[in-house]
């Protein structure tokens, strides 16, 4: 176990140097440290190493049972209760935090990820998505055992696939200006 944890650990301890996502309330007061324009031709899903099948935008409403499930996991955790965020998961689950692309395999994965995310987040819209995904907008905030520091107040894009009422996939989207940000969301 120790050999998977390395490199979940590695991509933590980074996720803890910066919260990103886009700027707050106001978007003209985005600093140029905490956005970065998209590499490679301008093609989001190539910057941020994306899988292919992993949606960008919404195409639809999203499903009450899976945006009900997300929002648990995200008022938990800005709560500060990781066991109770890590419950939302499930396992094994794929996440992609402007990293490589990564595999929960265990429990203690999980929680070492939800533990590792320096910041909260409010769920501010859900939209539904091709393949079970739900595109999810965050407002990012402190929380307990956390330190989000100044990425308090801005925003933050997700696909995640809930499959059986459980957390299954987690892909940091490039923010709606198709800008990629920092490394770090919620």
């Amino acid at each position: 176990m120790l050999v998977r944890l390395v490199p979940l650990l590695a991509v933590c301890a980074a996720a803890l140097v910066a919260c990103g996502g886009s700027g707050g309330a106001s978007d003209d007061a985005r600093s140029p440290t905490t956005t970065q324009t998209t590499p490679h031709g301008g093609d989001p899903q190539r910057a941020l190493g994306l899988p292919s099948r992993v949606p960008l935008e919404a195409t639809g409403a999203a499903d009450p049972a899976r945006a009900k499930v997300i929002r648990a996991w995200a008022d938990a955790l800005r709560s500060g209760h990781v066991g109770a965020a890590s419950a939302q998961w499930g396992v094994p689950s794929k996440i992609q935090n402007a990293t490589p692309l990564l595999v929960l395999h265990d429990r203690s994965d999980v929680r070492a990820f939800n533990d590792s995310l320096p910041c909260g987040a409010i769920v501010t819209g859900t939209r539904g998505a091709p393949r079970d995904f739900t595109i999810v907008t965050f407002q990012l905030t402190s929380r307990p055992g956390g330190a989000c520091g100044s990425g308090s107040g801005n925003t933050a894009r997700t696909a995640i696939r809930v499959l059986g009422g459980k957390i299954v996939e987690w892909y940091r989207l490039p923010d709606a200006d198709g800008t990629t940000g920092d490394s770090s969301t919620v």
